[in-house]
Parts: C-alpha cells; sequence; structure tokens
C-alpha cells in the first residue's frame, strides 16, 4: 500500500467509475468460462496431480477472471483458528500475518463467512466494520475490497473459506458471487478427495503390511493373473459393483467397461501402467443393474523376481456420491432451497438459449413476472417460518395454473413464468388473478386472499428487463395490475434512465480531466446604457463538444454533485475576475445550503483571490429563499453580513414570497425567462411583469429582465422601467469577460 492519501484516491476513481454500473446476471460466455475452471481442475485431478497444485491452480483462474485481485484458501484447523492453505500470488508475509486468524464478526471477510457460514461481500476493507480485526493488513497490502465463500464439508459445516481480495474498491457482480461460490463446492470436492486419497494411501499400506486385511478393505480390490483374468474381489468390489467373485472370476475386467472411454484412453492407460509399473485415474465401468460407476482406479504391476509380470493389481474408490454432491451443491447454486423452483440465474440462461435459438420470423418468447402484494406484512405479522410455507403453498397453485410454462422465483415474493413461444400473457393473467380472486390459500388452519401485481413482456430479445420494466410500471399504476412491456410507452423511462448514467459519467469525467470552465455573461444596466456585470455560467468542454448546464445539472443534483460544481465555480470565476474590477454573479443552491460550506469557503476564495465581497452577488432560486429552512435563512443572513449580495433568480415561478424577500434584504430580483420572452406579444406574462416590478420599485429593490433577445422586448423593458437586461440582444455566454 502506497499511502493513505493515494488509496483514498483509488478508491475515489473506483466509486466514480462503478457509480452509474449496473448488475450483469452471469452470461453464456461467462458460464463457459466456469465450466472450464472446471473442466481444468478435474482434468488435474484426473491426473492425479497434486491436491495443492489443483488449489493453487484453481486461485490462479479465479484471479485470471477478476484483475488486479488475488486468490487464497484457508482452512480451520483443530483449534479453531484459520490458516493459509493457498494463495499463489499473496507473499509469504502476508500469509504469516493472516495464519491464526480467529473467526469471528470483525475478523475480515473470510472470517466473517465461516463464523457466519455464509458469503461476505465488503467493497470497503477501510471502512467496514467487519475489517476492525485486519485494517492494518488491509492498510499494509492495498485490500481494498474482499468477497469471500466458505468451504463447507458434507455437512455443510464451514471447514475453512475461498476469498477474492482486490486493490480496488468494487462489488461483485453476478459473475464473481457464482466464480466464488462454484470455486468453493470445486475446493470442498478435491479437499474431500485428498482425504480419501490419504486414506487410500494408508489403508494400501496396510495391504502392503497385512495382506488378510484386504477382505475388509474399503476400497474395491481386484486381482488378475499375468493374463489379466481376474482371480480374488474384495467385498466392497461385491458390493460396488453387484457382482460376485463367482461371477467374474476369469473373466476379463473389461467387461465392466462402460463405453464411455474410447481405445485410445484404455491404450495410454496400459502403456503407462506397463512402463511405470502403475496407473491411477478417473474411469467409469458399469455395475451389473446396468447403472454407471464412476471410480477413481489405482493400477499396479505385480512382477517376481526374474521382473516377469505376475499379477495386476486394481483399487478402486466408488466416486458417486462424491459426484452426486458435486451435482447437488452445483444443483443448489441455479435452484431456490425453499420452493425448489430454478432461480434468476437459471432464467436468464433459459431466455439466452430460447432468445438465440427465436427465428428472425418468430415473435419471440413470452415472461411473465408475478409480484405477491404485501407479502413483507405477512413476514412481519406470522414470521418468516409461516411466510415460507404460504410461499411453497403458492408456488404449488402457480405450477398447476400456468400449464405449458416454467415457472421461476426471482426473490422473495416475486416469480416469473417462461414461456418459449408467444402466448396471451393478457388471459394468463386474468386466469391467475381470478383464481386467486376466488380461492383462498390455507397454511396452518389459516386462509389467504393473495393477490399479485404482473409485467410481462413477448419479444425475441432482452425479455427479463423489458418484464421488470412492465411490472414497476404496473406497480406505479396500482396493486393488483398488470401491464404489457411496450417499447413505444415503456422505453421512455429506460431512456431517462440511460442519459442520466450517460450524462453522470461524462460529469465524472469532467470532474476528473477538469472540462468545465465558467462562462461570463453581461448584464446591462439599461440607465447608464454599458454593461458593467457579470453572470457566470458553467460549462463543459470535452470531446471538442461544450455542453450547458441544462444538459448535466439534473444528473449532478441525483448524483449530489451540485456542491462540487459550486465550489469549482466559486473557485475558477474568482481566479478570472481576479484580473478585472466589474461585479459579478455566481449561482448556488439548495444543496450548498445544506452543507453548510459556502459562508467559509466564500471567505477564503475572496481574500485568496483578493475579491472584495461586494463585487459578488450570490443568485438562489426562488424556491431556496421562499421555503424558510432555518439553517437556509441563517446562512443567507451571514453571508450578507459579510458584505456578499442577493439576488433572487426566477422570480414568480414558484411560490413568490414577497415577505421572504424583505427578510433577507435581498439586492436584486431577476424575472423568469418565461414571462420576459414573450412580454411583447403576451399580455399574462405583460401583466404578471408589471406586478413584480410594481412590488420591486416600492421596496427599493432593482430588477433584472431575463432573456433579453429583442429591440420589442427591449422597449417593454424599458417602458416598465426595469434597471436591468440580461440576454442574447446585449451579450453572449463567453468564457472571456468582454
Amino acid at each position: 500500500m502506497t499511502s493513505d492519501s493515494g488509496s483514498q484516491a483509488k478508491r475515489s476513481t473506483t466509486e466514480a467509475m462503478t457509480s452509474a454500473g449496473q448488475s450483469v446476471p452471469v452470461t453464456v460466455d461467462q458460464q463457459e468460462q466456469i465450466m472450464e475452471i472446471q473442466q481444468t481442475i478435474f482434468g488435474m485431478v484426473a491426473r492425479n496431480e497434486g491436491y495443492l497444485d489443483v488449489i493453487n491452480q484453481l486461485c490462479l483462474m479465479a484471479e485470471k477472471l477478476l484483475p488486479n485481485s488475488v486468490a487464497s484458501v484457508m482452512l480451520l484447523d483443530e483449534m479453531g483458528q484459520l490458516n493459509v492453505l493457498a494463495a499463489p500470488s499473496i507473499p509469504a508475509n502476508g500469509h504469516q500475518v493472516l495464519n491464526g486468524l480467529i473467526p469471528g464478526p470483525q475478523a475480515g471477510s473470510c472470517g466473517n463467512a465461516v463464523y457466519h457460514n455464509q458469503p461476505v461481500y465488503v467493497t470497503d476493507t477501510f471502512e467496514d466494520k467487519r475489517w476492525l480485526d485486519l485494517r492494518q493488513v488491509a492498510y499494509d497490502f492495498n485490500l481494498c475490497s474482499c468477497w469471500s465463500n466458505p468451504i463447507q464439508d458434507a455437512e455443510n459445516q464451514p471447514i475453512g473459506s475461498f476469498a477474492l481480495s482486490s486493490f480496488e474498491h468494487r462489488k461483485p457482480t453476478p459473475f464473481h458471487t457464482r466464480v466464488l461460490q462454484v470455486g468453493a463446492d470445486i475446493i470442498s470436492i478435491v479437499l474431500s478427495r485428498q482425504e480419501q486419497i490419504q486414506a487410500y494411501k494408508k489403508q494400501k499400506k496396510r495391504l502392503q503390511l497385512f495382506g488378510t486385511a484386504i477382505e475388509n478393505a474399503s476400497e474395491g480390490v481386484v486381482i488378475t493373473d499375468a493374463e489379466n483374468c481376474i482371480i480374488e474381489v474384495n467385498r466392497y468390489f461385491e458390493q460396488a459393483t453387484g457382482y460376485t467373485l463367482a461371477e467374474v472370476q476369469g473373466k476379463n475386467p473389461s467387461f465392466l467397461a462402460s463405453g464411455l472411454q474410447d481405445r485410445n484412453f484404455y491404450h495410454t492407460m496400459w502403456q503407462q501402467l506397463l512402463e511405470d509399473g502403475c496407473w491411477n485415474g478417473e474411469i467409469v465401468n458399469r455395475r451389473k443393474d446396468g447403472t454407471l460407476l464412476p471410480q477413481w482406479l489405482s493400477l499396479n504391476v505385480m512382477r517376481n523376481t526374474a521382473g516377469d509380470i505376475q499379477n495386476f493389481v486394481a483399487v478402486f474408490n466408488d466416486l458417486s456420491e462424491l459426484k452426486k454432491e458435486r451435482d447437488r451443491r452445483i444443483q443448489a447454486l441455479e435452484h431456490d432451497p425453499l420452493t425448489g423452483l430454478p432461480n434468476k440465474t437459471r432464467l436468464q440462461e433459459a431466455l439466452s438459449v430460447c432468445e438465440a435459438e427465436c427465428a428472425p420470423c418468430s415473435e419471440g418468447c413470452s415472461l411473465l413476472v408475478m409480484n405477491v402484494n404485501n407479502f413483507s406484512l405477512i413476514n412481519s405479522a406470522y414470521g418468516l417460518d409461516f411466510a415460507d410455507r404460504l410461499l411453497i403453498a403458492i408456488t404449488a397453485q402457480l405450477k398447476a395454473l400456468l400449464i405449458g410454462a416454467q415457472l421461476y422465483r426471482l426473490n422473495a415474493d416475486e416469480f416469473a413464468a417462461h414461456y418459449p413461444s408467444k402466448v396471451d400473457l393478457d388471459s394468463i393473467f386474468k386466469r391467475v388473478r381470478q383464481y386467486f380472486f376466488l380461492n383462498q390459500i390455507k397454511v396452518d388452519d389459516l386462509s389467504f386472499n393473495i393477490s399479485f401485481t404482473f409485467g410481462g413482456a413477448i419479444d425475441r430479445q432482452d425479455l427479463m428487463r423489458k418484464s421488470l420494466l412492465a411490472i414497476k410500471k404496473a406497480k406505479k399504476e396500482g396493486r393488483g395490475r398488470f401491464h404489457l412491456y411496450s417499447g413505444e410507452n415503456d422505453e421512455v423511462e429506460q431512456t431517462r434512465r440511460l442519459e442520466y448514467m450517460h450524462w453522470n459519467a461524462l460529469l465524472h469525467r469532467a470532474l476528473n480531466e477538469s472540462c468545465l470552465v465558467p462562462y461570463f455573461q453581461g448584464i446591462r444596466d439599461n440607465h447608464a446604457g454599458e454593461i458593467n456585470h457579470y453572470e457566470t455560467l458553467i460549462r463543459m468542454h470535452i470531446d471538442g463538444e461544450v455542453y450547458g448546464p441544462f444538459q448535466f445539472l439534473n444528473a449532478a443534483k441525483l448524483s449530489g454533485l451540485l456542491p462540487a460544481l459550486t465550489r469549482l465555480m466559486i473557485d475558477r470565476s474568482f481566479a478570472v475576475m481576479e484580473h478585472h474590477q466589474c461585479t459579478f454573479s455566481i449561482n448556488i443552491t439548495e444543496d450548498d445550503l445544506s452543507q453548510q460550506f459556502l459562508v467559509e469557503y466564500l471567505t477564503k476564495k475572496a481574500e485568496q483571490y483578493n475579491i472584495s465581497p461586494e463585487r459578488v452577488t450570490l443568485e438562489i432560486l426562488e424556491g431556496v429563499s421562499a421555503s424558510g429552512k432555518a439553517n437556509n435563512v441563517t446562512q443567507l443572513i451571514e453571508l450578507k453580513s459579510l458584505g456578499f449580495k442577493l439576488a433572487i433568480d426566477d422570480f414568480g415561478t414558484e411560490y413568490s414570497n414577497f415577505e421572504r424577500i424583505l427578510e433577507l434584504d435581498v439586492d436584486s430580483i431577476k424575472i423568469d425567462a418565461k414571462y420576459i420572452k414573450n412580454i411583447d406579444t403576451d399580455r399574462t406574462s405583460y401583466e404578471i411583469t408589471r406586478a413584480i416590478v410594481f412590488f420591486a420599485q416600492n421596496a427599493g429593490i432593482p430588477v433584472v429582465a431575463e432573456f433579453v433577445h429583442s429591440e420589442s422586448v427591449q422597449a417593454i423593458v424599458e417602458a416598465l422601467d426595469i434597471r436591468y437586461s440580461q440576454g442574447y440582444l446585449f451579450s453572449e455566454p463567453n468564457p472571456e469577460v468582454i
């Protein structure tokens, strides 16, 4: 780790990069990457490579799927402490500081994962309380985030952890949580297999020392003669294969072959066996009843003193249960444990397949998303156990109703029905709604009327997103409604979200690359006939384009960046005005007042750039002054006392709180542009403007007319004796004060 300030800068950058991001589901390509890990690791297992080499390789492959990270495996010892088993990219001193870790709520991601026996995803190790005991480790090794999955034994008890530690602050994607889950399961299998191998080696030694113990061995044993005809098997062989010694004696063991291995496999096996005297590997044979028997098989050649082959000895482990456990764990990753329904990950995979198979001329697949109304209230009133039983009952009814669909559980109270072709979702919605309206769900002698809110989509692509957009719109329309996705209408909101994401990302980039600059627009004194005051306006210069505030200020407000823009404009406009004598205005917002930095920051910058506060007018929107928040008013009064002037911007658009204007002793009022721009043709605009001017003149407050764009508008402005005019007729915004 370089330094505190460096890590803070790295953290800010990462947050900026991810603030507009969205969670992306596991894609087919990513699933193939996971399958590649499985194939590589099980291939190493099949080649009987050392289990530590296998686990180290798994760590290295996981690191490639998350750049700028390190992977680690820790195991519990007999004292209940965690020690590093494998961490190929972590230096030795890192191993030393991690060894002896006691699981607990403050023992980092791995300590928490083992302590709670569930995945733990920490995105900020420098701040998260779960890393309190390991905070110095995070600083010393610049571990910014850490995601850890418990490694469990056959009884689902934690025996260790599999973790990805990143040198960046970030959240895991569904792909990376899947990598961690599958990795932890594979490690569990490898460790289980290693235990079996160690047990086998111990037993093999016993067999060599005590030949009489063969009959009681916990592995299958087959002994053949020099011609490879069976002469002896033990009880385990009979139990595993279903054949007795009498049935197999004198036969070549090849009669057990399943046909899943080809001739090349057996040729290589025999070549190695005869050359090296032994062979180890995974093989699939067939039991007497025809079922497959996966085995870990060890073959040895027994020679006499002359070197001639006397016997072949085969010792095998039945891998059936191990493989079933592996399959069960993989199945658990893709199915809801409560209802047994496939989960959201499986739905994404099914949609990907369905969308890929849709012909261009077809109308696509159908997806109906159903959200149980008021389910949180049932949870609160009756408890989680009862709510779970209710969900199981609801699942059973939905399965019976939604014939022809594959049902999925997306989250606690949300289901999805997927049809591989176009169906009438409206009629399905009505049928489901009608059934649950007429029939109650009964659980523990209690009956409930259940209702849903529905959203659906029929298309060839992007069904999940479109269905979720539809149900979101249905919820806005009211509980129990159904909305069918319509691209023409529903994409408007999505387009707005995408626009926000675009501008938010561009804004962060502009802040980092110093692409935000002040422009200055002159304000004409109609009495003197000259310009001696300017308003500071923000512009974004990026990629050769100039963008106005109306394009990015909404994104800045939603992202909480308005105060940062205000500080930037204060600093840069003061730097320009240091070289001029004119007065100027700066816009401030309610967000600025809420953060209460203006008094100190303006005072500091005025001293830094030798700007007299009397030269600076702070423009606030009418709503900010009219709302009368105690902190806002107090700050504005204090700014006035320091010499800064106040102007009410866009007056006439909101509250028109004349009393507040008098209380704040404002120095000018700017009439909103919507009244000025049509004042020469619109009678209502004229009368509203005249009323505002009448009040201001009686109160002794100068008035500024915004959006003065023509001679005819200026003539009305002068006729009403409005002191100042601002608009393109006299001055366009410019980065220079002209």
